[in-house]
């Protein structure tokens, strides 16, 4: 027994109702049985509920054991002096207020269902990729879309706490927070952390004062990434090197060390030498980068913002002094649509709310409604549920179910898992 599946049991009333008596003898009618209480303080609020001739109206709290009032240090809040009902599953000690009147207890012992404690200690004990993967075949596609619906919400709002966090650290400077999200998406997986170190090791003020010159910006870029150090023997890459020794000194610039580069195992396309070079040429190309996403209003003006290309050098090249076989170095469709993912959606969702503009939070979720949904394990292993993502939207939904419930067995707090547990419960009551 949990003390969130007794909030469950609570909150949708799967208990037997008929009469129900407090550990005292009196009869107890539940009229409501209130809000439940994600903050501080007990568990339901604004609960009604009849305890012998008196209708009461206030908070009520859960416990697995009428002991764990005490345990909790419930007698020493006043937050709790408003307790109407103490509701437990096994009732071990008698406890009283602090006028000294004894406690009203509800024990649920033996009033559960027993069909749905059951399915729910199945849900739990169980190791399928998902706790419910037996079930959620015959769950209701509404009652999936829903959730789908709440799971996308959530998702913008984690990454919104999180932006919110880097603008505090940043001054509230927004044109920071847009520049380093940008250059950790440009890294992919494999080099994030390193294409985010380099952001913050170069500021994008620096890169502003040379904005009207490709060649400075990347020997800026790929110099701070520690990836000028060696002996070259084609001409831009020594170009590079002889800009980068000058600016190094004019901004007090110090390299990071180039071992930190992944190229191993990855598509040529995605060296990170390549990467930095297309970053090179969108700061480049677009001055105030921030202000044109927040005005651009369509998804094909967004896609054709990234898709810029790199320096001359860079179409016959993935690394220094390697030729290879011409072919444009333009930002791909995939790794563009990551970025609208994973960074302008966030952005303008983030932006809207603190500027009190929600047609760009509007705007945010019509892009990522508009997106093919991503393609990864997560996915594709919903798809073999028949639970199949029809945009990005959906996408990050599903990301965010796996990780932040399914993984958890939060399924009391899914509209799938309720459904489930809800769902062919037998009436009729024997001891649980």
């Amino acid at each position: 027994m949990t003390e969130d599946f007794l909030h469950f049991v609570w909150k949708f009333q799967r208990f037997h109702s008929h009469d129900l008596h407090t550990t005292q003898g009196q009869g107890v009618s539940v009229l409501a049985p209130g809000l439940s209480n994600t903050d501080g303080g007990p568990d339901f609020s604004h609960a009604k509920v009849k305890i012998g001739d008196t209708t009461w109206a206030g908070h009520v709290e859960m416990h697995v054991r009428s002991s764990d009032w005490m345990k909790h240090g419930h007698h020493r809040d006043r937050a709790y002096d408003n307790v109407i009902l103490h509701v437990v599953f096994e009732d071990d000690i008698p406890l009283r207020k602090g006028n000294s009147e004894p406690m009203p207890t509800l024990e649920l012992k033996g009033q559960i269902e027993p069909l749905i404690f059951h399915k729910y200690s199945a849900l739990l004990t169980n190791r399928d990729w998902i706790p419910c993967q037996g079930h959620i075949a015959s769950v209701d596609p509404m009652v999936v879309r829903s959730c789908l619906d709440r799971m996308a919400i959530e998702r913008i709002e984690e990454k919104t706490h999180l932006i919110e966090e880097e603008l505090a650290a940043a001054g509230n400077s927004w044109e920071d927070v847009f520049y380093r999200r940008l250059a950790r998406h440009f890294g992919m997986k494999v080099n994030d952390e390193a294409f985010e170190m380099l952001a913050e090791s170069l500021p994008l003020k620096v890169l502003a004062k040379h904005k009207n010159n490709l060649l400075q910006i990347e020997a800026m870029l790929i110099g701070q990434a520690g990836m000028l150090e060696e002996l070259f023997g084609d001409e831009y890459p020594r170009s590079l090197q002889k800009e980068y020794d000058h600016l190094r000194k004019l901004h007090d610039l110090h390299p990071m060390q180039g071992h930190v580069w992944q190229f191993l195992r990855m598509r040529p396309a995605n060296f990170p030498s390549i990467r930095l070079a297309q970053l090179a040429a969108l700061i480049q190309q677009s001055t105030h980068l921030l202000s044109r996403v927040l005005e651009i209003d369509s998804l094909k003006k967004l896609r054709e913002l990234f898709a810029c290309k790199p320096s001359a050098y860079w179409k016959d090249h993935y690394q220094f002094d390697k030729v290879s076989a011409a072919k444009s170095k333009t930002l791909g469709d995939a790794a563009i649509d990551n970025i609208l993912i994973n960074v302008i959606a966030p952005v303008l969702f983030v932006y809207g709310s603190q500027h009190g503009k929600p047609a760009l939070k509007e705007r945010a979720l019509e892009l990522l409604g508009g997106l093919s949904p991503e393609s990864n394990h997560i996915v594709r292993k919903w798809a073999e549920l028949e639970v199949k993502a029809e945009s990005a939207l959906d996408s990050q939904a599903l990301l965010h179910l796996k990780r932040s419930y399914c993984s958890a067995k939060r399924c009391l707090e899914c509209t799938i898992g309720n459904t489930i547990l809800k769902s062919d419960v037998k009436k009729s009551v024997t001891p649980a």
